[in-house]
């Protein structure tokens, strides 16, 4: 238990810090479930669109320090590579 109030300010900080990221994450996982459901339904427009506006959400949640850049990238990658073999 923090004791301390410095310690005690960190914790509070530290609580609200998780739930915007978690907020964040979630919302950067929606974007990709939407992406996944239009390769499953396998019409290749909805596909690129639902990529298209998934890959900003992905970089943002790099620049606000929720997922590794690499982790973006290897997303991004593999679901592209996915859309561009419905064609």
């Amino acid at each position: 238990m923090a004791n301390s109030p410095q310690s005690k300010k960190r914790a509070r900080q530290n609580e609200a810090r998780f739930k915007v990221n978690k907020m964040r994450r979630s919302r950067i996982r929606t974007y990709l479930r939407a992406v996944e459901e239009a390769i499953a339904s396998g019409d290749q427009t909805a596909a690129a669109s639902a990529l298209k506006a998934a890959q900003p959400e992905l970089m943002r949640g790099v620049t606000k320090g929720v997922i590794h850049k690499n982790t973006a990238a290897r997303k991004m990658s593999r679901l592209a590579s996915r859309v561009k073999t419905l064609g």
